[in-house]
């Protein structure tokens, strides 16, 4: 068997698994590139054709291949956000000292996110960016406050941030660990006034140092407004935390 264990220890799923990346690995099939007819792919991977039907349902939920009606099985784009996907439902799930890691994760990528983008951002980024604080700040001041609206502006500063870094991969990876802080992050916005104060002055200080173009500032005040927002979320009672869930 050309793709198999020698020792027979794979399924014949994971066989078609494994040879679609070798073919992935070796540039046999590149994003978009439609797979050989499925008699054709059975036959060289020593695989029954329902084995192989299974491997590519597998593959498909992964992100890394799509059916087509009629016109017959391609790789996607192979884009990082989705192929991550099974990550991101891996994280939501994540309580107690668990959740505390993937807290620690998100810091050390947006911080060297953040350095990223003091040197690659540019003007309309910079621009938008002040926009964004600027609706935090009307939502933050509103009567009533406008918590969600807070929140939807946090996280898009933070996103801006990510992209800005120009790194697609780092994006997606902060996109993933993010929604695990997302709950505790609303939690705070909604009993916290006065965090709810110093988290957009925190954010206002990164924007300074995004315009400064100075990465090890941004990397700090990042790192201290990511500190500043864990501390906080670690001390949300569970029960109280599900209830706003």
């Amino acid at each position: 068997m050309t793709n198999g264990n020698p020792s027979g220890s794979m399924s014949q799923t994971d066989v078609v698994i494994s040879g679609v990346k070798q073919m992935l690995s070796s540039r046999r099939l590149r994003p978009g590139d439609r797979l050989p007819i499925e008699k054709d792919l059975a036959a060289e991977l020593q695989v029954s054709r329902g084995s192989l039907r299974e491997g590519v349902r597998a593959l498909s939920t992964m992100g890394i291949l799509e059916t087509r009606q009629g016109a017959g099985t391609f790789v996607t784009r192979l884009e990082p956000s989705a192929l991550l996907s099974a990550m991101e439902f891996w994280v939501g799930l994540q309580d107690g000292e668990r959740a505390n890691q993937v807290h620690t994760v998100r810091r050390a990528l947006e911080t060297e996110a953040a350095a990223a983008a003091a040197v690659c951002i540019d003007s309309s980024q910079l621009d938008e960016a002040e926009s964004i604080l600027e609706r935090a700040n009307a939502a933050i001041h509103a009567s009533p406050i406008d918590h969600a609206g807070a929140m939807q502006c946090d996280i898009e500063f933070h996103r801006l941030i990510a992209d800005a870094s120009r790194n697609h991969v780092l994006s997606a990876l902060i996109e993933t660990v993010s929604t695990n802080t997302i709950r505790g992050r609303m939690w705070r916005s909604l009993h916290d006034n006065e965090g709810l104060l110093a988290t957009h002055r925190e954010h206002l200080g990164i924007l300074e140092a995004l315009r400064r173009h100075d990465a090890d500032r941004a990397r700090t005040r990042m790192a201290n407004h990511l500190y500043a927002v864990e501390d906080y979320v670690t001390t949300i009672p569970d029960p109280e935390l599900e209830e706003q869930a």
